[in-house]
């Protein structure tokens, strides 16, 4: 039944109505039949939409900036590698550097060590080779002394001669040889500057005398070169130096006796060579002398000196002052000329080359011939000298006698050379001195008081005493 209200009912009837409907409509599921819910429900799918929308883009951009950050990471980290690397490399490259310093150090110190451990094995090597060739080179000689060579041409021919001789034999022929020609050369060299001839003039051309001389070992000594063979590339300047030296010590002794000094004082003051040597070496710096060698000098001279003085009034001509400057300038001649040998063989070792004795007498004599023949020309004694020989033939004799006599001695020096030790050669010499020395004073006429005798004894036992200082030097060293 329809009940008729008020319109006032009506219409709040009416909005009560929608309302409920309404909040019905909020709280119950839409229903495409209404227009209102389907219009909610596409609001409500948009709004899904966008946030899905929203959601995926801040996927993309959170994924776009991992991947940005990740790309960033990846070059920071490779650019860090880089670094590292480069670093890396740098501290290698350092440690490298160091390694090879430390390793060129090393190598530097080994082969210091190496080289000074290779020095003391040569050292050691020369020494074993010196031994074992000292050892083949006596037994060699004992061999030689044994079994003589035949056809062996490089060999002295005196050498070959001997060839199996025992060395007291050889020793004898050497020695014998020695005092044989240089005792008779002095007493000719005695006799020469004390002939006088009728007219009363004596023989002063010392120079020409050494021209002489000098030729005869040339002669002597050519032939001995021609038969054991000539010695090519020998430093012939330092021969000529070492030949002048000596023919200059030689015609200085000459010219002394031929100013007055006697023959026994002229040989002691030369036994004395050791004093211009020691005067040399001691102005000249580096040398020591023991007070016994001081003493052998002083004893010689002091004894010469006293012979000179100590000749019995009425004897021969006294020793003049003119006389023993010569001899003195002769001692220091002969220093001078030591001084040039050492050189000459120093300069022929450096040129690889062991000159044979006959080598050494003839081209020695030759520059001392030359040498004396300048001069003597020069000095108007080549003249002089044919004239008093041609005018007195008996000195000429003595001339040529003394000029052979000096030959043959260098001759059995140089076999006492080849077939001994150079002690037993300054043993023999030595002795022949003073044996010289005592022939004279009996022989020739010379007379002596007891002072003169105290002299010679004196001169003698220095004399002596160096050669017993020469041999106990040579023991010291073979000992060693």
């Amino acid at each position: 039944m329809v009940c008729h209200r008020h319109p006032m009912s009506l219409l709040l009837s009416l909005a009560v109505f929608c309302s409920l409907q309404a909040c019905s409509s909020a709280s119950s599921p839409s229903f495409p039949s209404s227009p209102t819910a389907a219009a909610l429900e596409r609001q409500k799918q948009d709004l899904i939409n966008r946030a899905k929308q929203e959601k995926d883009n801040a996927v993309s951009a959170a994924r776009a900036a991992a991947s940005e950050v990740s790309s960033a990471v990846a070059a920071s980290a490779g650019l860090a590698a880089q670094q590292a690397e480069a670093a890396a490399s740098e501290i290698a490259s350092a440690a490298a550097a160091k390694a090879n310093t430390a390793v060129s150090q090393a190598g530097t110190l080994a082969a210091a060590e190496i080289e000074k451990k290779k020095n003391i094995l040569l050292q050691k090597l020369n020494q074993e080779q010196n031994r074992v060739v000292s050892t083949i080179s006596s037994g060699k000689d004992r061999m030689l002394s044994s079994i003589p060579l035949a056809g062996d041409m490089s060999k002295s021919s005196a050498a070959s001669a001997s060839g199996g001789l025992p060395d007291a034999v050889k020793l004898l022929i050497g020695a014998g040889g020695i005092y044989t020609a240089f005792l008779y050369y002095g007493s000719l060299q005695e006799d020469v500057f004390r002939y006088t001839a009728e007219d009363g003039s004596s023989f002063k051309a010392a120079w020409f005398l050494q021209v002489l001389e000098a030729l005869a070992n040339v002669v002597i000594g050519f032939m001995g070169m021609q038969l054991t063979g000539a010695t090519k590339g020998i430093p012939l300047k330092m021969f000529g130096i070492s030949g002048a030296a000596q023919v200059s010590a030689k015609a200085c002794t000459s010219l002394a006796l031929a100013n007055g000094l006697s023959f026994p004082v002229a040989t002691l003051a030369k036994s004395g060579k050791m004093a211009p040597v020691m005067a040399g070496s001691l102005l000249l710096g580096g040398a020591t002398y023991s007070i016994r060698e001081y003493l052998q000098v002083v004893a010689i001279i002091g004894g010469t000196a006293i012979v000179s003085m100590g000749k019995k009034k009425g004897g021969s001509s006294s020793s003049s002052s003119l006389g023993v400057a010569y001899i003195i300038l002769s001692l220091v001649l002969d220093g001078v000329t030591a001084g040039f040998q050492k050189k000459l063989k120093m300069e022929t070792a450096k040129a690889g080359v062991k000159p044979k004795p006959y080598d050494f007498m003839f081209w020695t004599n030759l520059f001392m011939f030359l040498t004396a023949t300048v001069i003597a020309a020069g000095l108007g004694e080549v003249t002089a000298g044919i004239a008093f020989c041609s005018s007195n033939p008996e000195i000429l004799s003595k001339i040529v006698k003394f000029s052979l006599c000096s030959g043959v001695g260098q001759s059995f020096i140089f076999y006492t050379i080849a077939n001994f030790d150079p002690l037993v050669l300054s043993t023999v010499t030595t002795t022949r001195k003073i044996f010289s020395v005592l022939l004279s004073i009996f022989l020739k006429g010379h007379s002596l008081s007891g002072t003169g005798w105290s002299g010679i004894a004196l001169a003698c036992s220095g004399i002596v005493s160096e050669l017993h200082l020469k041999s106990s030097a040579k023991k010291k060293a073979h000992g060693a």
